[in-house]
C-alpha cells in the first residue's frame, strides 16, 4: 500500500470514528451521561495535544496542565463577570478576601468576547516565550521535562497565594453557565457535546495537516537528530517553540471547553498527577498516533469513571503499573497491537489468496 492510501485509510478511520461520536445524542437520553462523555472529549483534546508535542516533536512535556489552567481559570472569570452587575462587578469571594475594587486584570473579562479571546491567547504566548527561551537554550530531553514540571509545581503555588484574586483552593465557580450573545450554552446538553466534538474534530484536522505537511517533516526529523537538522540549516528551535506553542493552544482550548462543561476550576487543573495522568494517556494510546492518543483518553478516563470508586486510590498505582507495561512491551500503544493484529489479518487473507493488505493505522515517521 502506497503513502497516499495510507494517508486515505487513516483520514477514513477518523471520518468513521467522529461520524459515530456525533450521533451519540442522538441514541443517549441521559444528560449525566451526555456531560460525562463531554468531558472525555475534552481529555481526548489533551491527549492530542501531547502526542502533537510528545509523539511527533520529541518534546516530552510534563506540564500540559499549564495552558490547560490558564485556558480554564480564563473562562471561569469570563463566566464569573457575566453574572456580575454593573454597579457591582465584583464577584462574591473578591468581597469575602477583604477587596474592594475590582483588580485591573479581571477588568478585560467583563466583556465576552474579549475574555474569551485573552483565554487563548494568555497561555499560547506563555507557551511560546517560555519554550522560546528554553529551546534556544538547546534545553531538550529530561531536562525540558524538568522544567515544565519545576513551571508547573511555580503556578501551582502561584494561583493558592494569591487568594483574594483566584479564591486559592476553593476556585472559581461562576453560577451560571456561558451566554454567547443570546445563546445559553447548557453544559448537560448535547449542543455542548457537539461544541467540543466540534474543537475536537478542528484540532485533530489542524494536527493531521500539520504532520503530513514540510513543517511537519521537519519536526518529526528533529525528533530523530536534532543536531543533523541544525546541520542541514533548519531552525531548529523556532520549529520545536512552534510545535510546543500549537500544542499549548489546544489545551487550552480543551481548559477553555472543561469550564463550559463543569462550570468550575481550581489549582487542581495545575496539579502534577493530571498532568502526569495526561502524558499516560497519551502513551498508552500510542504517543505517536493521533487516534492512538485520543482513544487512550476515552478508554483511561472510561475506566476511571466506573472502576475507580471501586479501587479508590490504589487506581492511581494500577494505572502506573499498565502504563509501564505498555511502555516495555508495546511501545506503538494499544493502537500498535490493533495494527498488529489487522497485518495478521492481511496476511491471513493474502494466503488465502485474495491480496488485500490492511491499512496501518499507526503512522511511521514521514507519514
Amino acid at each position: 500500500m502506497n503513502l497516499y492510501h495510507k494517508v486515505s485509510a487513516q483520514w477514513l478511520a477518523y471520518l468513521v470514528f467522529y461520524a459515530v461520536l456525533a450521533m451519540v445524542p442522538l441514541v443517549v437520553s441521559d444528560n449525566f451521561l451526555l456531560n460525562q462523555l463531554s468531558t472525555y472529549g475534552v481529555f481526548a483534546m489533551l491527549a492530542l495535544s501531547v502526542s502533537l508535542c510528545w509523539g511527533f516533536g520529541g518534546i516530552l512535556n510534563l506540564g500540559q496542565g499549564i495552558p490547560f489552567g490558564l485556558g480554564a481559570y480564563g473562562m471561569a472569570m469570563t463566566m464569573q463577570m457575566q453574572s456580575q452587575d454593573e454597579s457591582n462587578p465584583m464577584p462574591p469571594f473578591m468581597l469575602n478576601n477583604s477587596l474592594d475594587h475590582l483588580p485591573l486584570f479581571w477588568v478585560p473579562f467583563g466583556n465576552t468576547t474579549v475574555g474569551i479571546v485573552l483565554a487563548l491567547v494568555v497561555p499560547t504566548v506563555f507557551c511560546a516565550i517560555f519554550g522560546g527561551l528554553m529551546f534556544r537554550a538547546r534545553v531538550s530531553g529530561p531536562f525540558f521535562a524538568i522544567m515544565t514540571l519545576a513551571m508547573l509545581s511555580a503556578w501551582y503555588t502561584l494561583i493558592l497565594d494569591i487568594q483574594p484574586y483566584t479564591n486559592g483552593v476553593n476556585g472559581i465557580t461562576p453560577p451560571a453557565a456561558l451566554k454567547l450573545g443570546e445563546l445559553v450554552v447548557d453544559p448537560y446538553s448535547p449542543g455542548a457535546y457537539w461544541l467540543v466534538l466540534g474543537l475536537l474534530i478542528a484540532a485533530t484536522v489542524v494536527a493531521k495537516l500539520m504532520t503530513l505537511s514540510r513543517f511537519g517533516l521537519v519536526v518529526q526529523s528533529i525528533r530523530n537528530d536534532a543536531e543533523r537538522v541544525r546541520f542541514l540549516g533548519y531552525n531548529v528551535a523556532g520549529y520545536e517553540t512552534a510545535i510546543y506553542t500549537v500544542s499549548g493552544l489546544f489545551a487550552a482550548v480543551a481548559g477553555c471547553c472543561w469550564v463550559i462543561l463543569t462550570q468550575y476550576v481550581s489549582p487542581a487543573q495545575f496539579d502534577t498527577t493530571f498532568s502526569l495522568s495526561i502524558v499516560i494517556w497519551a502513551g498508552i494510546g500510542g504517543r505517536m498516533s493521533l487516534m492512538g492518543a485520543i482513544l487512550g483518553a476515552f478508554l483511561i478516563q472510561g475506566a476511571q469513571s466506573y472502576l475507580g470508586d471501586a479501587f479508590l486510590n490504589t487506581w492511581l498505582l494500577i494505572l502506573g503499573g499498565f502504563f509501564i507495561l505498555v511502555v516495555r512491551f508495546l511501545p506503538k500503544g494499544l493502537i500498535g497491537l490493533v495494527e498488529s493484529a489487522l497485518g495478521r489479518i492481511s496476511i491471513g487473507s493474502k494466503k488465502g489468496g485474495n491480496g488485500v493488505s490492511a491499512p496501518r493505522l499507526y503512522p511511521q515517521p514521514g507519514e
